[in-house]
C-alpha cells in the first residue's frame, strides 16, 4: 500500500510530467508543428480553433501559409490545377474567398428556386437575367465554377432542387464565356481565325456541360494526322510533309500535293470509316465537332472543317466552298491564286473525299448555280452557316424542350457573329415570347429591330405590347394555388405527390409533381386523346407525371397504379419539385409542399403501407426529410 508520503511524491512527479509536456508541445519545431497540422482529420474549424489557442499556434498556423495551404488543397482538389507550383499564395485568403462563394451561390441557388418555381418549365431555361446576380458578386469565375460542380457532384440522391438550379446556373455561365471568347475570336484578323478553333467554339456554346477543349480536340486531329504521315512515308519516304520542324508551310509541287490528299482520303475513309450521316443527317450531334471525331460521322460542313485541318496541317490548302445544299472545299490547280473555276478541283467530304469538276458539282446538286457559288468564304462565313444549320434543326423540331432549347443557343450564336439580323432578330423575339422568359430582353431586342428596320413596326408593336402585360402580370404575381387532399372537392384523389406510379396501360414509369380532382385541359384535348373512353371519363382525379422518357404527362387515375419496386425516374426537371429521392419516394421541395400542403404525410402513410416489407428489410422506414409536353391519359 502506498503511504502518503509516496503518492505525494508520484502526484509531483506527474505534475512535472504534464508540465514539461506541455511546455515541449509549443516548444516543438515549426516544420514539426505543421506536419501535425496537416493531418487529414483535421478541418478548417479544427485549423481556426487551434491558430485561437496561443501567438505561437497562431504563428504556425498562419505564418508560411503551408497549414492553410494543406487545407484548401484538402477541400477543393479540383481547383489545384490553376496555382503555380512555384509560386507563393495567401491561403488563407484564398480559402476564405471561396468558402465566402460557397455561401454566396448557396444562397442565390435556394432564393431562384423560390422566385422561379411558379415559372413555365423549360429544359435548359435560362431564368432570364437573374444569372446576372452571380455575376455580380465579383468572385473568380473559376472559384464559382467550382461550387456549382461541388453541388452537382454531391450526393446523387439529395438535394436535387439545389442540383436542378446549379446546373443551369453553370449552363449560363459556360455560355457566357463561350460567347465573350467568340467575340474575341471575330476581332481577330481574318487569317488567324482558324475553322476548327470557331467549330469549337459553336460546340461549346451548344454543349456547356460537357467537356469539350481546342487542346482535347487537336490532340485527336493530330492522331489521326501522325495516321496519314504514316501511310504517306510508305508511298513517298521523302514527301516534304514528312520532315520535322517544317511547322505548317504549304507544300508548293500538285503531284505532292495529291498525293497528301490521297493520304489522307485512305486513312480518314477507309481505315478509319468516316462517313457522312445519311441516314439521321438532321441529327445536331452531326454539327458538333468532338461528336464528329467520336462517332466518325458528320454532314458536309463538319466533315469539311476536319478535312481541310488535316489538309493544312500536311501542308496542302484547301478553301471552303459555301455551295447551295451540299458545302465542298476548293483546291486550286495553278501555283497562283485564280478567279476562274474552272481552275479549281472540288472536294466533297462528305463524300469520302471525293474530287469533283465545277460541271460534277452541279450534278450533286441536279440545279445549275452561278460562279459566285464557287468562291471561297471566310471563317465567319463558314461559322453563320454551320450555326445557320443548327438553327434550322431547331425549326424543324416538334416544340419540345430540346429543339426549343438548340433554336436559342444557335440564334444566340447566330446574332452574335451576325447581330443586325433582322429576320433572327425578330425570331428570337417571338421564341423568347412564346416561351415566357426574359420579356426585358424581348423589348432590347425589338426596340433594336425597330432601329434596323422601321417597316416592322406592325410585329413589333404587337409583342411591345404583350411583353409590357407580361411584366405587369410578372410585378404582380398571383397566390398560389393551395390544394388540400381535406377539401370536400378533393375526396376521390387517391394518390399523392412524390409517389412513383406505373402506367396501367402504356407502362411507363413515372412520379406524380401535381394533381387536379377532374381533368382542366380544354375540350379539344379531351377530344383528341379519347378521355371519354375511359370509364370514368374526364370526371375523375388527373395526375400530372415526369416520365421516365422525359416526358411530362396527364394521366387519368383510373390508368395509375403503384410500382410495385420503386425506382428513380431519370427526368431533368426531377430537381424542379423535388429535394430528395428517399428510396421509395420523392420528398418534395419547400414550393411544392406550399401547393400540397398535406401531400407529404398522405406519401409517408402510402409508401410504409404499400413497402412495409421492403423498408423493415432495408432496415429503416424512411422519415421526412428537412430538406407540358402535355400526351394522352
Amino acid at each position: 500500500m502506498a503511504t502518503p508520503c509516496s503518492v505525494e511524491r508520484a502526484w509531483g512527479a506527474n505534475s512535472v510530467i504534464s508540465e514539461t509536456y506541455i511546455k515541449r508541445l509549443t516548444d516543438l519545431p515549426t516544420e514539426l508543428l505543421e506536419y501535425i497540422l496537416c493531418f487529414p482529420i483535421l478541418n478548417h474549424i479544427d485549423i481556426s480553433n487551434v491558430s485561437c489557442c496561443c501567438k505561437r499556434l497562431h504563428d504556425v498556423c498562419h505564418g508560411s501559409g503551408k497549414v492553410w495551404g494543406h487545407q484548401y488543397k484538402l477541400r477543393w482538389p479540383r481547383l489545384q490545377k490553376l496555382y503555380r507550383q512555384n509560386e507563393s499564395y495567401d491561403w488563407l485568403k484564398e480559402f476564405k474567398t471561396r468558402h465566402m462563394v460557397c455561401l454566396q451561390i448557396q444562397r442565390t441557388v435556394v432564393s431562384i428556386s423560390k422566385r422561379f418555381f411558379a415559372e413555365v418549365p423549360c429544359i435548359g431555361q435560362v431564368l432570364g437575367d437573374s444569372f446576372a446576380e452571380i455575376e455580380s458578386l465579383g468572385a473568380p469565375e473559376h472559384f464559382c465554377e467550382d461550387e456549382l460542380l461541388s453541388i452537382l457532384n454531391s450526393d446523387r440522391r439529395k438535394r436535387l432542387t439545389l442540383k436542378y438550379y446549379a446546373k443551369k446556373i453553370l449552363y449560363f455561365l459556360r455560355q457566357q464565356k463561350v460567347l465573350r471568347s467568340l467575340k474575341a475570336f471575330l476581332e481577330r484578323p481574318p487569317e488567324e481565325q482558324l475553322a476548327l478553333e470557331g467549330a469549337v467554339l459553336v460546340d461549346q456554346y451548344c454543349n456547356p456541360l460537357a467537356d469539350v477543349t481546342l487542346e482535347s480536340i487537336s490532340v485527336q486531329i493530330d492522331d489521326i494526322t501522325d495516321k496519314v504521315k504514316k501511310y504517306l512515308r510508305v508511298k513517298n519516304a521523302s514527301h516534304p510533309s514528312l520532315r520535322t520542324g517544317q511547322g505548317h508551310g504549304l507544300v508548293e509541287d500538285l503531284e505532292l500535293q495529291r498525293q497528301v490528299i490521297c493520304a489522307l482520303n485512305a486513312v480518314l475513309y477507309d481505315q478509319l470509316q468516316y462517313k457522312g450521316n445519311e441516314c439521321d443527317y438532321y441529327n445536331p450531334l452531326n454539327s458538333y465537332i468532338h461528336q464528329v471525331v467520336l462517332r466518325r460521322t458528320g454532314i458536309p460542313i463538319s466533315l469539311s472543317v476536319l478535312y481541310m485541318t488535316l489538309a493544312r496541317k500536311l501542308g496542302v490548302l484547301l478553301e471552303p466552298v459555301n455551295f447551295p445544299n451540299h458545302f465542298l472545299l476548293r483546291w486550286c490547280q495553278r501555283q497562283t491564286r485564280s478567279d476562274d473555276i474552272y481552275d479549281y478541283i472540288y472536294v466533297d467530304a462528305f463524300g469520302k473525299g471525293k474530287q469533283l469538276t465545277a460541271r460534277e458539282c452541279e450534278y450533286l446538286i441536279r440545279q445549275q448555280v452561278t460562279a459566285e457559288y464557287y468562291g471561297s468564304i471566310s471563317t465567319t462565313e463558314l461559322l453563320l452557316r454551320m450555326v445557320g444549320n443548327l438553327l434550322n434543326i431547331g425549326k424543324r423540331g416538334e416544340g419540345n424542350e430540346k429543339s426549343y432549347q438548340l433554336l436559342r443557343d444557335s440564334l444566340d450564336l447566330y446574332l452574335t457573329i451576325d447581330p443586325d439580323n433582322v429576320q433572327y432578330l425578330l425570331l428570337q423575339a417571338r421564341l423568347y415570347f412564346h416561351l415566357g422568359i426574359w420579356p426585358e430582353k424581348v423589348l432590347d431586342i425589338l426596340q433594336h429591330i425597330q432601329a434596323l428596320d422601321p417597316s416592322q413596326h406592325g410585329a413589333v408593336g404587337y409583342l411591345v405590347q404583350h411583353t409590357l402585360e407580361h411584366i405587369q402580370h410578372k410585378r404582380h404575381p398571383m397566390e398560389p394555388d393551395v390544394k388540400r387532399r381535406s377539401a370536400p372537392e378533393h375526396s376521390q384523389v387517391q394518390y399523392s405527390v412524390g409517389l412513383i406510379m406505373k402506367h396501367k396501360r402504356s407502362g411507363y414509369n413515372c412520379v406524380i409533381y401535381g394533381w387536379d380532382p377532374k381533368c382542366m385541359m380544354s375540350q379539344e384535348w379531351i377530344t383528341t386523346m379519347r378521355v371519354h373512353q375511359l370509364t370514368s371519363g374526364a370526371n375523375q382525379p388527373f395526375y400530372n407525371v415526369l416520365v421516365q422518357d422525359g416526358t411530362c404527362r396527364y394521366a387519368a387515375q383510373e390508368n395509375l397504379e403503384p410500382h410495385s419496386a420503386p425506382l428513380e425516374i431519370a427526368h431533368p426537371e426531377v430537381g424542379r419539385y423535388f429535394s430528395e429521392f428517399a428510396g421509395t419516394h420523392y420528398v418534395s421541395n419547400e414550393e411544392l409542399q406550399t401547393r400540397y400542403p398535406e401531400d407529404m404525410v398522405e406519401t409517408q402513410s402510402t409508401v410504409q403501407e404499400l413497402y412495409e416489407a421492403h423498408l423493415l428489410s432495408s432496415g429503416h422506414l424512411a422519415e421526412p426529410s428537412a430538406d407540358h409536353q402535355t400526351v394522352g391519359p
